[in-house]
C-alpha cells in the first residue's frame, strides 16, 4: 500500500509543471503564435504617433476640412438636387477626407507595426486562425469567462477608464478659463483651442497608456512563462524525442556494429595473415607492395568477433599465427584500414616473411 502510494506521489510530482521552458518549446510555442506580447503598447505607440502627427500638422488637417466644407456651401449654393450632383458631391468629400485621413491612417499601421516588431520580432503564424471545435465548447468557454485572467483583463480596463478620466480631467481642469471662455472667441480661435486640447489630451492618454501596457507586459511575460513550464516528464519526453528513444537508439547501433562487423569479416579472404593473442584478440593483415606502402589491417575483433575473424580465415585457408603482444598491440594502436606503425614494422616483416614462405613466394603478395 505504501509503496503504491509512493510511486502515485512520484508519477504527480514528475507531471507537475515546476520547470522552465526548454528552447524547443519555446520555438513551437512561437510556430503556434504564442509569444508574451501586450495588445496596449501597439495602442499606446498609435495613439502617440496620431496625436503627436496632428501636433505637428493639426493646422493642414484643419485647413483640409474648412477647405472641404467651404467647397461644399459653394457648390450646394449653385446646384440642382439631381442624383448626379449628389454623386459628384459625396464622390468629391469622400477624396478629400480620404487625403485628410490617409496620413494618419498610415502613421497607425507604421507604429502598430513597430510596436508589434519590438515586442516578438517578425512573426507569422496562421496556427490561431485555424478552426478547433474546443473553441466553442461552452464549458471550456464557461471557463475563460470566471478564470483569473479574464478577472486581471477585467482590472486593467477598470484601471486604464478611471486614469484616463483622471488625466482627460486634469487636463480640461486645466483649461477651464479658455474653454468658459470659447463663446466668446471667434469660429478660428475656437477650432483652434479645441484641437490644442484634442492634441493635449490625446498626447496625455497616449503616454499614459504607454506606462499601463508596459506594466501589463510585464505581467504578459510572466503569465507566458508560467504557461508554458514544463514538467520533468515533458522535459524527458522531449528529449526522446529530439534525440530519440535510447532503447532504439541501442538497438541501431547494434544493427551498425553488426553490418560494420559483417563487412570487415568480408575483407578477411584478402588477408595474408591473422595474428592472435590466441583466444581474445585478433588481428587481419594485409600487404600488396605494389599497392601498398605498408602493411594494413583490414580486420581486427576481440572475443566473439576474433572468434569470427578466426573462424573465417580457417574457411579460406588464411594462416593464423600466435603473437600475444603484437596482437594486442595492433588491436589497441591501429585502425581498421590504416597502416603498420613503424614500431611494430619490424615483427610484421617477421611474421609476413613467415607466411611467404609457407606458401612459397617471399616476394610477397597473395
Amino acid at each position: 500500500m505504501r509503496t503504491t502510494r509512493l510511486k502515485m506521489n512520484l508519477q504527480f510530482f514528475s507531471q507537475e509543471k515546476t520547470e522552465k521552458a526548454t528552447p524547443q518549446k519555446r520555438q513551437d510555442s512561437r510556430k503556434k503564435g504564442q509569444v508574451a506580447r501586450s495588445a496596449e503598447i501597439p495602442s499606446a505607440f498609435m495613439m502617440i504617433g496620431v496625436f503627436l502627427f496632428m501636433s505637428f500638422l493639426g493646422e493642414w488637417i484643419i485647413e483640409g476640412l474648412q477647405t472641404m466644407i467651404r467647397s461644399n456651401f459653394v457648390y450646394i449654393a449653385n446646384w440642382t438636387l439631381t442624383e448626379q450632383n449628389v454623386d459628384l458631391m459625396m464622390k468629391e468629400n469622400v477624396w478629400q477626407a480620404a487625403v485628410i485621413a490617409a496620413p494618419l491612417m498610415g502613421i497607425s499601421l507604421v507604429m502598430g507595426v513597430v510596436a508589434n516588431y519590438m515586442q516578438v520580432g517578425f512573426l507569422v503564424s496562421t496556427d490561431p486562425l485555424q478552426a478547433k471545435l474546443e473553441r466553442i465548447n461552452p464549458l471550456k468557454g464557461a471557463k475563460r469567462i470566471f478564470s483569473a485572467r479574464t478577472l486581471v483583463e477585467l482590472l486593467k480596463s477598470l484601471i486604464k477608464i478611471t486614469f484616463i478620466s483622471a488625466v482627460t480631467f486634469t487636463v480640461l481642469w486645466n483649461k477651464r478659463e479658455e474653454v468658459m471662455l470659447i463663446s466668446q472667441k471667434s469660429i478660428g480661435d475656437a477650432i483652434s483651442l479645441v484641437g490644442s486640447l484634442i492634441v493635449q489630451t490625446g498626447l496625455s492618454v497616449g503616454i499614459l497608456l504607454l506606462f499601463l501596457a508596459l506594466l501589463d507586459y510585464v505581467y504578459q511575460k510572466y503569465d507566458f512563462e508560467k504557461n508554458i513550464r514544463m514538467s520533468k516528464q515533458d522535459i524527458k519526453d522531449e528529449y526522446k524525442k529530439s534525440e530519440g528513444d535510447p532503447l532504439i537508439k541501442s538497438k541501431m547501433k547494434e544493427k551498425q556494429r553488426a553490418l560494420g562487423v559483417n563487412r570487415m569479416i568480408a575483407e578477411i579472404p584478402s588477408a595474408d595473415v591473422v595474428i592472435t593473442n590466441p583466444t581474445h584478440f585478433a588481428v587481419a593483415l594485409k600487404y600488396d607492395p605494389n599497392e601498398m606502402d605498408k602493411p594494413t589491417v583490414v580486420a581486427k575483433g576481440m572475443d566473439y568477433v576474433a572468434l569470427k575473424i578466426k573462424e573465417k580465415a580457417k574457411e579460406h585457408d588464411i594462416i593464423t599465427t600466435e603473437n600475444v603482444q603484437l596482437a594486442r598491440a595492433l588491436y589497441h594502436q591501429v585502425e581498421i584500414g590504416d597502416g603498420v606503425p613503424e614500431d611494430l614494422f619490424k615483427a610484421v616483416a617477421e611474421i609476413l616473411a613467415y607466411v611467404y614462405s609457407i606458401k612459397g613466394y617471399p616476394g610477397g603478395g597473395n
